[in-house]
């Protein structure tokens, strides 16, 4: 018998233990999913109560039992470690993106440390172990480019959804400012306004304009509204016209002709930044074409010449 298990290559050993491996993980996993469709099916009933407590965290997604206590403690080290005027910096910007959820905030810091955490094991996976046999200059780009992406990287992100969202009320401004012209015009309050636009013009600009009638509509003024719209976009034409309707509520000014004033400047305003980046792209243009273009047309057009002089003169 032990000949015959001698006489056994060792590839077949390691076939059964992969074997053994992915049959116990498909009975544990399909363990999970009797389990979890159970669940979903229980939480589907109406009066469906759990009052042990172990019970009802099992509830939860096996993720976030995992994953909860490790971003809960950097999320801490987080908003220990970072100063307040950061803190405060990087919660205006989920607002200016369109987050308003505080754990959005505390996982954006925890995953800020985790990743400051990963540099030295960066430097160390391309400067010791370096599994791709790099040297010289090309392993000290490497290492800059990852450092650079495990630091910079959240906060590039971050600013880029911030950018994106503003570029869009911005675009979308004037055109809600000319429904908003029509519906005054025609006989509607400021509110019934904004809100005939909430319903018809979809985008984060009426997402902006229902949290102000929210605000409007749970007590708070309109110039408070207002304001508190401006301190969320913050883009130059959004204070604009912030200002010009608290002025016309303050002294009593028609707000059908304050709108129109602005939608005239906005759409105006809106004619002159694509003009602004049309001429703009013949500069960016130049990069590509001198760095990718260039060269190849000096390939093609002055290789066959100076093959013809290498030829005559050897």
């Amino acid at each position: 018998m032990l000949d015959a298990l001698n006489s056994v290559p060792p590839e077949a050993y390691i076939i059964g233990l992969v074997a053994a491996v992915g049959l116990g993980a498909f009975l544990i996993l399909s363990r999970f999913d009797e389990r979890s469709a159970a669940t979903d099916t229980l939480r589907q009933l109406d009066d469906y109560q759990i009052e042990n407590q172990r019970d009802q965290e099992l509830l939860e997604p096996i993720s976030e039992r995992l994953l909860g206590p490790i971003v809960s403690f950097f999320s801490r080290t987080g908003s220990r470690l970072n100063p307040p005027d950061y803190v405060e910096s990087v919660r205006n910007k989920h607002v200016q993106a369109g987050i308003y959820s505080p754990e959005r905030v505390e996982r954006f810091l925890a995953t800020r440390i985790l990743l400051f955490v990963l540099v030295p094991f960066w430097l160390a996976f391309v400067f010791l172990i370096n599994p791709l046999g790099m040297g010289g200059m090309l392993q000290l780009v490497l290492a800059a480019v990852g450092v650079a992406g495990l630091v910079i990287g959240p906060g590039s992100r971050l600013n880029s959804k911030v950018k994106e969202r503003q570029s869009e009320i911005q675009r979308n401004l004037p055109d809600v400012l000319d429904l908003l012209v029509i519906s005054v015009e025609a006989g509607l309050g400021f509110e019934q306004a904004v809100d005939r636009v909430i319903h018809n013009v979809p985008g984060h600009l009426s997402d902006e304009f229902a949290r102000v009638l929210g605000e409007t509509s749970a007590g708070a003024t309109r110039a408070d509204s207002l304001r508190s719209l401006q301190e969320r976009v913050d883009l130059p034409e959004v204070r604009s016209f912030v200002l010009a309707m608290i002025q016309a509520d303050r002294f009593g000014v028609s707000i059908g002709r304050v709108l129109r004033a602005q939608a005239d400047e906005m759409r105006i305003k809106r004619r002159q930044l694509a003009q602004e980046k049309a001429q703009k792209a013949p500069v960016k243009m130049l990069i590509p074409m001198v760095f990718c273009v260039f060269p190849a047309l000096f390939v093609v057009i002055l290789g066959p010449a100076m093959i013809s002089i290498v030829d005559s003169l050897g």
